[in-house]
C-alpha cells in the first residue's frame, strides 16, 4: 500500500499542503481555508498559491455538507471566495498528506497527531503557530524568489517546531479559536476577524510577501 501524494512518505517537491482542522468543518475550518487562499491571491496573484494547496476537514465533519450562512457572511464581508465548498470528515490521507495542519483547538490538535503518521512535528493550532512565526527572523528563511514558496514553507513549519518548546502560550485559552456553531453573526463575524488576524502573519512568513494595503 501506498501513501497518498503530499507529505508523509511520498512527498512532492512542487506542491506544500495546508489542511486546517476543526470540529464539524462547516464554520471555523471552511472560514480559515477560504481566508488563507484569498489572502494567498492577494500576495501572489495565484490562485495556486505557488504550489500551495488549502484544504479543511472536521475531526466530526459533516460530510458533503455545505458551511454554514452565517460563515459564508463572514467570507463574503472579506470578499473572499465561498464557492464550492463541501464538508469533509477528517482522515488519516488528510493528515498524511499535509505538509501543515493548522487546528481551529488544543483538543484537534491532539486528535490530529493521535492519528499518527509523524503528524506531531506539523500540526500546531492557528494561532500557535502565528506566535512562532512572529518569533522567526524571516531573513533566516529561505527567499521564495531563489528557491520558491514550497522551499520556503517548509523552512517555516520546521523553525516553527524547533521554536515550539520554548515560546509557550501566555495562557490556555491563546491557542483557541472558540465555536461560533448556532451563534448569531455579530460572533461569527468577531471569529472571522481573529482567524483573519491570525492568518495574516502566517501567510506573510510562508509567501515572504506582506499584505497589500
Amino acid at each position: 500500500m501506498t501513501a497518498p501524494e503530499g507529505r508523509g512518505i511520498a512527498g512532492r517537491a512542487d506542491s506544500f499542503r495546508i489542511l486546517h482542522v476543526s470540529t464539524g468543518n462547516v464554520c471555523r475550518s471552511p472560514i480559515t481555508e477560504r481566508l488563507t487562499r484569498h489572502a494567498l491571491v492577494d500576495r501572489l496573484g495565484d490562485p495556486l498559491g505557488g504550489g500551495l494547496i488549502v484544504e479543511s476537514a472536521g475531526t466530526w465533519g459533516h460530510e458533503g455538507a455545505p458551511m454554514e450562512a452565517n460563515a459564508e457572511t463572514v467570507l463574503a464581508d472579506f470578499g473572499a471566495d465561498t464557492a464550492g465548498f463541501v464538508g469533509r470528515e477528517l482522515l488519516d490521507e488528510h493528515v498524511i498528506r499535509a505538509d501543515l495542519v493548522l487546528t481551529a483547538t488544543r483538543d484537534h490538535r491532539a486528535q490530529v497527531i493521535s492519528m499518527g503518521h509523524s503528524a506531531g512535528l506539523r500540526t500546531f493550532t492557528l494561532k500557535e503557530f502565528t506566535r512562532l512565526v512572529r518569533a522567526i527572523d524571516p531573513a533566516t528563511l529561505p527567499d521564495p524568489r531563489d528557491e520558491g514558496v514550497v522551499e520556503r514553507a517548509r523552512a517555516l513549519v520546521r523553525a516553527a517546531a524547533a521554536l515550539r518548546g520554548w515560546l509557550l502560550a501566555p495562557t490556555a485559552e491563546a491557542d483557541e479559536v472558540y465555536d461560533p456553531y448556532g451563534a448569531p453573526i455579530t460572533f461569527f463575524r468577531s471569529i472571522g476577524d481573529e482567524i483573519n488576524q491570525a492568518l495574516d502573519p502566517v501567510v506573510t512568513a510562508l509567501t515572504g510577501v506582506p499584505a497589500p494595503h
